[in-house]
This record gives C-alpha cells, sequence and structure tokens, in this order.
C-alpha cells in the first residue's frame, strides 16, 4: 500500500519539509494545545472519578509541554536538530494517547454526561485533525487517529447500548476513510516534493550547461561573468590581478581546410594547454569561436609577463592531430586590473583594445594595455566619423605622381593618391586616415571611389599611359570586389589594359583562392597587378610565379632609406635581374636625388618614381605635364 499511495524514497524529504512548515507557522499547534489545555483542565475540576482526574491533569500538562516545544522549535529551526524533532514526535505520540484515554474514561457512567461530551468531542476531532494535519508522515498521523479513536470504541463496545454499539461501529470505519485520505494527502504532497526536486536538478544542469562551454569545458561567456566577481572578492589585496584575452591565429584557415571537427580538437587542445600553464584557482574561459580569457591572481607585473609569454609559447607549439601537424599561433592583450577600483567590464574593454593592438602587430603578439591605446582608440573614432562625412562632401581629391621609363625619361604611367584636406585641420596624411579606412571597413568605399575618379582622369590621358592604384585586401575580400573594380572602369570609359593594381605582400599571406579568384577574373579582363613594397615583408618568389604580376616594385627603404650600401645595391640589381628575366618591369620608388637615378638605373631597373621626378599633383596638371612632354623635343627627367 506504501508504494500505492507514493511512500518510498521520498518519505525522508516529505517528512522534513512537512516538519519545516508546521514549524514555521506553528499557530494551527498553539490552537490545538491552548483547546487541550481547556479540555483537561475543566474536565479535571469536575471528574467524578480519580482515573479521569489523573487523565485529564495529564491531558493538560502534555498540552502545555507541546506549546513550549513547539515554540523551541520554531524558534531554534535549522539548529533544533534531531533530538528536538524526536521530543516533539514523541510528544504528539503520548498526546494523543492521553487525549483517547481521557475520552474513555469519561465515558463512564459516573461522569458528568457534559465532561465526557467535551472530552470525547475533543478527541475524535483531534484525531481526525491529525489525521489530516500530520499526512506528511503518514504512519504518525494513523498512530495518532487510532490513539484518540480505539479508547472510545472499547468504551462504547463495553457500555453495549444501541447508541454505544452503533458508534463502535461508525469509529473503525471512519479510521479507516481518514486512512485512505491521510495516505492520498502523503502521495499528493509526495508528488509535489519530487517534481519539485527534479525540477530543481533540471535547472541546475541548465545552468551548469549555460556556464559551461560545450566544446573545451572551460567556462563560458555566462561563467566567466558568474566567477570573476568571485575571483576578484577573494583576491589577496597585495597581488596583481591580470586579465588575458586571447585571439587564435590561422583558426579559421584550420576549420576551412581540415574541417570543423578538427577545428574543436584544435580548440580542446588550446583549453588544456591552458589549464596546465594557469595558476591555481584561475578561470579560464572560451569567449567566442576562437577566443579564450584567463583571469589570473599573480604576485607581481612580472609574473604576469612571464605567464603571457609561455601561454604564448605553449599554444605556438605544433599540434599533433590524427597525425596530422597543426601549428596556429595566439595574439594576447592583457589588462593589470585596479585594486583600488576592479571595474571588470572596463578591464574587459582594455583587454579588447590591447588585443586589438596586439593583432595589427602581426601573429604571436602581445601587448598589455595603456591609456594612450584609449587615446589612440578616440582619435580614431573621430577620423572615421569625419572620413565618413568627407566622402559624403567630396573633401577628398586624388592626386597623381608620374612613374618614370628611366632610359627614356618619359612618362609611363601615373599613380593615383589620395589627398584629404581638411576644412579646419588642412591637409591630413594618409598614414593617419588610411589605417581608419582599412580598420573600419571604409577603405572598400574610399578604394572604389579613387578607381573611378582616376579613371576619369587618367580617360582624357594618352592611350599608351597607364594608371595604378593601390589596392586594399578588404576590397579583394568585398562580396563582388572584382565587379565594382570594372564597373568604375566601365563608367569612366577607360580599357582594363590601362589599369594596373599595386597589392603588398601581407595580402598573401593567408594565400587564400579569394584572393587567386579575384585577380585572376580582373587578369582575364586586361588589368594588370604589381608587387609593391617587395623586399619589406614576407618576400617569397611564390608570390611572383602564382599570381599575375607584371611589375616589381622596390621599396624606398633600399632606395633613399637607412638601409641604402652595398647590400640594398646587390638586392636591387638582384631584382631587377629577376624581373628583366621574367619579362616584368621593376620600378625604384623614392628617388630625390639624381645619383639615386643613377645607381638604379644601372642596377637594372626600369621604372622610377619619386620627387626627383614630381610629387604628386591634380588631375590637371598631370595632363599639363604629359601635354608638356608631348611638345617637348628633349626630356630630361631621366638626367644623370
Amino acid at each position: 500500500m506504501s508504494e500505492k499511495f507514493g511512500l518510498g524514497s521520498d518519505d525522508t524529504r516529505v517528512r522534513r519539509e512537512f516538519a519545516s512548515t508546521l514549524h514555521t507557522r506553528p499557530i494551527a499547534l498553539y490552537v490545538g494545545s491552548a483547546c487541550g489545555i481547556l479540555a483537561g483542565l475543566t474536565a479535571y475540576l469536575h471528574a467524578a472519578t480519580p482515573e479521569l482526574a489523573i487523565a485529564s491533569l495529564l491531558l493538560a500538562l502534555i498540552a502545555f509541554s507541546r506549546s513550549v516545544t513547539t515554540f523551541g522549535a520554531a524558534r531554534l529551526k535549522k539548529r533544533a536538530g534531531n533530538a528536538m524533532r524526536a521530543a516533539y514526535w514523541t510528544g504528539a505520540i503520548a498526546y494523543a494517547a492521553n487525549a483517547g484515554l481521557a475520552a474513555g474514561l469519561s465515558m463512564h457512567p459516573a461522569n458528568d454526561p457534559q465532561i465526557t461530551l467535551l472530552l470525547v468531542s475533543f478527541a475524535l476531532i483531534f484525531g481526525a485533525g491529525m489525521a489530516l494535519g500530520n499526512s506528511g508522515r503518514p504512519l504518525v498521523a494513523l498512530g495518532q487517529m487510532a490513539l484518540t479513536m480505539l479508547p472510545v470504541v472499547i468504551a462504547a463496545a463495553i457500555l453495549g447500548t444501541p447508541a454505544m454499539l452503533a458508534l463502535a461501529v461508525i469509529l473503525p470505519a471512519m479510521i479507516v476513510s481518514l486512512s485512505f485520505l491521510a495516505l492520498r494527502m502523503y502521495g499528493v504532497l509526495a508528488g509535489q516534493v519530487r517534481l519539485a526536486r527534479e525540477s530543481s536538478e533540471i535547472a541546475e544542469r541548465m545552468s551548469t550547461q549555460a556556464r559551461t562551454d560545450s566544446v573545451t569545458g572551460l567556462a563560458s561567456r555566462i561563467g566567466f561573468d558568474v566567477g570573476a566577481p568571485e575571483i576578484l572578492a577573494a583576491a589577496d589585496p597585495q597581488s596583481t590581478i591580470a586579465l588575458f584575452w586571447l585571439d587564435l591565429d590561422r583558426f579559421k584557415e584550420v576549420n576551412d581546410v581540415m574541417g570543423h571537427q578538427t577545428g574543436d580538437r584544435v580548440l580542446e587542445e588550446v583549453g588544456e594547454r591552458l589549464r596546465n600553464r594557469a595558476p591555481e584557482n584561475a578561470l579560464i574561459a572560451r569567449f567566442g569561436s576562437d577566443e579564450f580569457l584567463l583571469l589570473a591572481e599573480l604576485p607581481s607585473r612580472r609574473d604576469v609577463e612571464q605567464l603571457a609569454g609561455r601561454i604564448s609559447n605553449d599554444i605556438a607549439a605544433p599540434f599533433r592531430l590524427s597525425g596530422a601537424r597543426v601549428e596556429i599561433g595566439t595574439a594576447i592583450g592583457v589588462e593589470i586590473m585596479d585594486r583600488t577600483d576592479p571595474d571588470l567590464e572596463r578591464s574587459l574593454q582594455n583587454a579588447g583594445l590591447a588585443l586589438y593592438h596586439a593583432r595589427t602587430g602581426g601573429r604571436n603578439q602581445l601587448r598589455f594595455f595603456d591609456a594612450m591605446m584609449t587615446r589612440d582608440l578616440v582619435r580614431k573614432k573621430e577620423i572615421e566619423a569625419e572620413l565618413r562625412a568627407a566622402i559624403q562632401r567630396d573633401e577628398l581629391s586624388v592626386y597623381f605622381q608620374p612613374i618614370i621609363d628611366l632610359q627614356t625619361g618619359r612618362i609611363r604611367a601615373f599613380e593615383a593618391l589620395v589627398r584629404w584636406f581638411h576644412p579646419e585641420k588642412g591637409e591630413l596624411p594618409p598614414d593617419e586616415f588610411i589605417p581608419v579606412a582599412e580598420d573600419t571597413g571604409l577603405i572598400i568605399t574610399l578604394g572604389n571611389w579613387i578607381t573611378r575618379q582616376a579613371a576619369r582622369a587618367c580617360a582624357a590621358w594618352p592611350e599608351h599611359i597607364r594608371l595604378a592604384v593601390n589596392l586594399s585586401p578588404a576590397q579583394i575580400r568585398a562580396p563582388g570586389g572584382a565587379l565594382g573594380i570594372l564597373r568604375a572602369l566601365e563608367d569612366a570609359g577607360l580599357s582594363p589594359e590601362r589599369l594596373e593594381l599595386e597589392v603588398t605582400e601581407s595580402l598573401f599571406l593567408e594565400d587564400d583562392a579569394q584572393t587567386a579568384s579575384f585577380m585572376d577574373q580582373l587578369a582575364r579582363q586586361g588589368v594588370q597587378f604589381a608587387l609593391d613594397d617587395f623586399g619589406t615583408g614576407y618576400s617569397s618568389l611564390h608570390y611572383i610565379n602564382k599570381y599575375p604580376f607584371r611589375t616589381i616594385k622596390v621599396d624606398r627603404s633600399f632606395v633613399s632609406g637607412a638601409r641604402m650600401g652595398r647590400r640594398s645595391d646587390a638586392i636591387i640589381r638582384a631584382v631587377a635581374e629577376m624581373g628583366a628575366t621574367l619579362g616584368m618591369e621593376t620600378v625604384a620608388e623614392g628617388l630625390e636625388t639624381v645619383e639615386q637615378v643613377e645607381a638604379v638605373r644601372e642596377a637594372g631597373c626600369t621604372l622610377g618614381q619619386g620627387y626627383h621626378f614630381s610629387r604628386a599633383v591634380p588631375a590637371h596638371l598631370a595632363l599639363l605635364m604629359l601635354e608638356e612632354e608631348m611638345g617637348a623635343p628633349h626630356v630630361r627627367r631621366a638626367a644623370g
């Protein structure tokens, strides 16, 4: 029967819930005890037999002690302990037994019928009430009910009158009925407790899942938000709290080339390496697709620097996954938190800004936040807003610097260069706003605008004059980038064969299919390409062999910079000889003196560009230069 009505493994939990309810709101017990005291004392004062007097007095005393026990349990609550609870339930059984005994004894013919009515009514009401009130402990409830009613049944049977015999039959039937009702109520209560427990367990599992990253087992964003304040609160005031923000290098390439399953294994391994390297009690979280956060308490800034270096080395170490060798790196931004005002949100912003500077510095870079980064960011935001407005207000201009044939001294091409004449700040150098345009994506709009404006100017030049335009990697990766350039040429009426796009070696670090497709699509239409700043980056003959370059531009640092000397001269000669062998033009940039012109020409360079020939000029002056050259009987630009 116990299983049918829900008794079993939840019995202890239900009893605990029920007892907690009784002790936190014991008003019903106080009322019941007061009624017992009143009934017991009244019967004691009017008892006709010594047995009833004793039983009535005990009833009043036990009722009083129940009030005291209930009050103590309510005051002590959780501190009541097993001894107090045992005393409480022992008193409940004794109270019921004495109430039943007094009722049974009161039915002796010698006693006042009114006293009999008082005690029997109290016993029956008490028994029925306990059957329901103590349904959280079914055995106790049934025991109390039986102890209060059975003495009345026995006394009624002894009296033997028709009415008493009927009562002797009715009361057992009521005991059975109330027993089923008590058990049913217990089953309902047990079900509610079970449901509450299951709901609590589900909520706990969901909370744990939300706080945990499913791939690495580290904390998630939510887990970091929950755990970080706890670490900050428990940290030693004399220690150093550092927030590391990591962004994996080349992870997208691993995902795209080797699949997401391998990518997940890389993330797992990175998480494991961070666990092994991080100090005890540090909080590690996966904060994004390939980004991780580490919040750690360390003795000093020097320890922070050492930990950052070791983490960088750990992640840069090759991975072995299913026999394949995988190499990645990480950029790391670090914020040393202010112990007097540990603002987590501000620290995240600072670490993110330090990470941004680390990423712009190349692979496996580490940067600590400093206040200059914030000032730089404010300045960049200002430039970005002003640049957007400048494009709309036509404050930008395209200037043209000639590229000269070193043998004939004639103009072979013009390189288009953007100039910004700010209405309040005057001319702003490209080095200040071009990087901002690249970081914000404005370079796509700006680059297409430059190409369109330059192509319109070039359309008015002689057909043998080419146009060189610098190309940003963002333009190549933008959807429809090649079509945008072809449309600009079409709008200007300029043949694609007259356009030469200059790209730097940094574009090919990813060496992805999108770059090859972009260049191939334009090359098929006749657009030519130049490899700019050759010798300053990750120079590789592989690029020259793979991509459709027509021109190599030797960086100005080999011509007029600190690198000038015998070695730079040898490098220029080697590049020029390679270009001649491959049928490519070689442009020497940064020519400022006659001696430099003579040197690069003797080294084998075919074209030259620099202030020695001309600064960048507006379109109308470029056209004037061409008209003067075509009308001049002798050209002296390549003097030497």
